[in-house]
């Protein structure tokens, strides 16, 4: 049974009160989310639609663009919100919402970068029996066991917060409802519950994040015995997803591998893996990915040409229809 307290909303002071710089960031965010969720779901069309896209690191891919595109949906809106209105607030159950999803959906990447860094392991090292080993099957159990693990992260962190007494101040220093924010408003000792935070996310930062550096360092030594042609499209792939992978857990290991403790750019460095990382991960994928990038311009080029061939019986018998209003 959840403790009773006098904290039924929070007051969130966002990224900033200067209403000019509101106004622009607002902007800003804007077309940031309006980038991401096109790049995302694009990925995610392009890859249904294409057959060529039928190799299981594009069904990992989609499935991260997925995550990426429903991870800005539940942060960017609500930050836009708030840039505009004088008072933002956000009540208990809908801060615990935020909370559930940011975590769940960020522990499942976690989890899903590791799978795909397996999946390039597989493909290198073992090219002749990679689809054999990455049934589709396989792949499935594998984005369901990332989920359960981002789910099971995510059960954990709302379990403590959920059960802890708020009895003001009921000010957040912050733009999203969050961990350490969070525990420092609480009425009660929290320096336990800290700990379980640096041992549930950051332990699982740092473990990922060390095992993906080793795991691609022993991809990119394999490559040694490919031919120049096999190693450059190799190497070109595992740079992408290395980018990927230094630009989610860095800011993510800096901000929960250490004691409870808010600073104030801490914020700011949230922004950059909750808003910035969704948008940059298409960005990355489909520019440093020809087939990719050729699966699109095949797909959307062939649709565009149904649409022309459909339109055009449409567009003759208007034309006709004007030239015989001319005449008469």
């Amino acid at each position: 049974m959840r403790p009773s307290n006098n904290v039924t909303e929070f007051v969130l002071l966002g990224l900033t009160e200067d209403p000019d710089v509101q106004k622009t960031l607002f902007v800003m965010i804007l077309l940031i989310y309006i980038v991401t969720m096109v790049g995302n779901l694009l990925i995610v069309v392009t890859t249904i639609g294409s057959p060529s896209l039928g190799s299981p690191i594009y069904f990992f891919l989609a499935s991260l663009s997925l995550m990426d595109a429903i991870y800005s949906t539940a942060m960017s809106p609500k930050l836009m919100t708030d840039l505009l209105c004088d008072k933002n607030t956000i009540s208990l159950s809908a801060c615990m919402g935020q909370l559930f999803i940011e975590h769940l959906l960020g522990g499942a990447e976690v989890f899903l970068l590791l799978v795909m860094a397996y999946d390039r392991y597989v493909a290198i090292s073992k090219p002749l029996h990679y689809l054999t080993i990455m049934n589709r099957q396989v792949c499935i159990l594998l984005l369901v066991l990332a989920m359960v693990g981002g789910l099971l992260h995510s059960v954990v962190q709302i379990v403590f917060v959920y059960n802890l007494p708020f009895c003001g101040p009921n000010v957040i220093d912050h733009y999203v409802c969050d961990m350490y924010p969070l525990l420092e408003l609480a009425c009660t000792d929290t320096y336990f519950l800290g700990l379980t935070v640096v041992a549930n996310g950051g332990t699982i930062c740092m473990v990922v994040f060390t095992f993906l550096l080793i795991s691609y360092g022993v991809i990119l030594n394999s490559l040694k015995t490919y031919s120049q042609e096999g190693r450059c499209k190799a190497l070109s792939t595992c740079i992408s997803h290395i980018i990927v992978v230094v630009l989610f857990f860095v800011p993510c290991i800096f901000m929960y591998v250490r004691p409870v403790s808010n600073f104030p750019f801490d914020k700011f460095l949230t922004v950059f893996y909750t808003i910035i990382t969704p948008m940059l991960n298409p960005l990355i994928y489909t520019l440093r990915n020809s087939e990719m990038k050729n699966a699109m311009k095949n797909l959307w080029c062939k649709n565009l040409s149904v649409v022309r061939i459909r339109l055009s019986p449409t567009l003759n018998m208007f034309v006709t229809s004007s030239k015989a209003t001319n005449r008469q």
